[in-house]
């Protein structure tokens, strides 16, 4: 068969590459570590958001309120997996009594960590410098400072008697001394949704870590 009769081969098309491509290519050839360290940074950092907002979160005392358990500018660590899943199953969030909670005062404008005494259902008393705790389980009443074999200030100033509400908890400041923690004798009872998280970890000062 002569050349020329050949039958003629079909070729792929072939798209020709423009300067953009060309430069784009280019440049993430040139670029790559610097844009897998950025991706890899830009991750660690919503990570980080993540873990902030919905697993742990860093704390720092302000002031005496929580004295001798805890003391100004401790730095602590408040876990926040119990608030997470109850919001995820939408439900209220009640730490257990003797709880060191962080929660959001609208009425003062910030963040206030103080423990919880009284949980929903229960009559929480103060009289004569003493915490009295009544419910179904003990209708002789408790004192929680004994319960929780606290090392408090003895007195209790205040003079209280209210039934916790549902959805709701009432704390008081470990130090009791007059005019010492403003909490739960002053402005009531804590809402469930104000709660940011329960104390997990006391990480500085460093000779006094310890686990809650």
């Amino acid at each position: 068969m002569d050349e020329e009769n050949k039958p003629v081969q079909n070729l792929p098309e072939q798209t020709p590459t423009t300067s953009n491509e060309w430069s784009l290519k280019g440049f993430y050839r040139q670029h790559k570590s610097l844009l897998s360290s950025l991706m890899l940074f830009g991750a660690a950092f919503l990570t980080a958001l993540m873990i902030n907002a919905f697993v742990f979160q860093p704390y720092e005392v302000e002031g005496s309120s929580m004295e001798p358990t805890l003391h100004n500018a401790d730095r602590l660590i408040v876990s926040k997996t119990g608030k997470t899943w109850s919001r995820i199953t939408q439900t209220d969030y009640i730490p257990s009594r003797g709880d060191i909670v962080i929660f959001n005062s609208d009425k003062l404008g910030k963040q206030l960590i103080k423990r919880v005494v009284g949980i929903p259902g229960d009559r929480v008393v103060v009289s004569q410098g003493t915490v009295t705790v009544y419910n179904q389980e003990n209708p002789d009443g408790f004192n929680p400072d004994k319960l929780e074999n606290l090392d408090l200030y003895k007195y209790t100033e205040g003079n209280v008697d209210q039934v916790v509400e549902a959805g709701t908890i009432y704390v008081i400041g470990d130090n009791r001394l007059p005019s010492a923690s403003l909490d739960s004798r002053v402005f009531g009872l804590v809402s469930s949704k104000d709660i940011v998280g329960v104390l997990s970890l006391r990480m500085y000062p460093f000779d006094q870590i310890d686990r809650f």
